[in-house]
């Protein structure tokens, strides 16, 4: 596979090397998740495993949900730009036998910087079971027209529509600005590791994503996709995190990882992540 226009060879590695290092970080304490732990104290694990383990930063601090509020259930989407309503961060839930739940985190290995979305359930759940299975059907979706360098929004309208046709709330639109994936970029200096955060957010990534915002305005992009007007251009040169999040009967589930960009192709940037190894051993995965 050749690098990114945006990104060389090496950078490539080291983002899909932060990526890992989140996936392990959610799937190790997911196994250590037992029933009575609270949201925050699972978050609290994943912070201190992300910092035992390398990272330097975050785009975000963990989070973690359970039960209902995989589906976001009593979250507002955040269209003016208020503030981040408090129920989204994680909260005191506990977690019970057979409640799904999910875990989000986006640490920062070098100056690169991976964001993910892991689900699972403590037992049993064939809501989860089916709302995973039919999210392979997204990821396909969103790389085939990704591929075809259709605009942004209109991958995001075609992700709306198949929510519809399986009967699904794409609770994506209860993230700020309806955000089914936003951009990353490298920081551009990697030498000094910082932890500085306002509203469990990372200064230095959050500072790039506004770069993003000042320069796409000047230029007609957008560093968000969503199904707005601003996001109706092909998808620039980088990399984006991508999560469509579905939402079932008070259930909710959703994968996130990194989609490589250029001028003219586009890729996941590991195939060896956690969803497509679930997708295998259930046999949903393409032969």
């Amino acid at each position: 596979m050749t690098a990114s226009m945006h990104h060389t060879v090496e950078e490539l590695a080291r983002f899909r090397q932060a990526q890992r290092l989140a996936y392990d970080c959610a799937e190790t304490i997911a196994g250590e998740m037992r029933p009575g732990m609270t949201e925050r104290q699972v978050a609290a694990r994943m912070k201190t495993y992300l910092l035992d383990h390398g990272a330097d930063d975050c785009f975000h601090q963990p989070f973690a949900w359970f039960g209902d509020r995989t589906a976001f259930r009593g979250l507002i989407a955040l269209k003016q730009l208020k503030g981040f309503n408090p129920a989204f961060y994680p909260g005191f839930r506990r977690l019970e036998e057979n409640m799904p739940f999910i875990l989000d985190c986006a640490p920062t290995l070098r100056g690169c910087t991976a964001d993910i979305g892991y689900c699972g359930v403590l037992g049993e759940s064939p809501e989860l079971d089916r709302l995973m299975d039919d999210l392979l059907q997204y990821r396909r979706l969103i790389l085939t027209m990704a591929k075809q360098r259709k605009p942004l929004a209109e991958i995001s309208r075609a992700v709306d529509a198949l929510c519809a046709k399986h009967g699904y709330d794409p609770r994506h639109k209860a993230y700020p600005f309806e955000t089914l994936a936003h951009r990353i970029e490298k920081l551009p200096d990697d030498s000094r590791p910082s932890h500085l955060a306002i509203a469990r957010f990372g200064v230095r990534n959050v500072s790039e994503l506004v770069r993003d915002f000042v320069q796409g305005s000047r230029e007609g992009w957008s560093p968000i996709w969503n199904s707005s007007e601003a996001s109706n251009h092909p998808p620039t040169p980088g990399l984006w995190a991508v999560e469509p999040h579905l939402g079932l009967k008070g259930v909710g589930a959703k994968w996130e990882e990194l989609l490589v960009v250029t001028e003219d192709d586009a890729w996941w940037l590991d195939d060896d992540v956690p969803h497509v190894r679930r997708w295998k051993a259930r046999g949903v995965w393409p032969a």
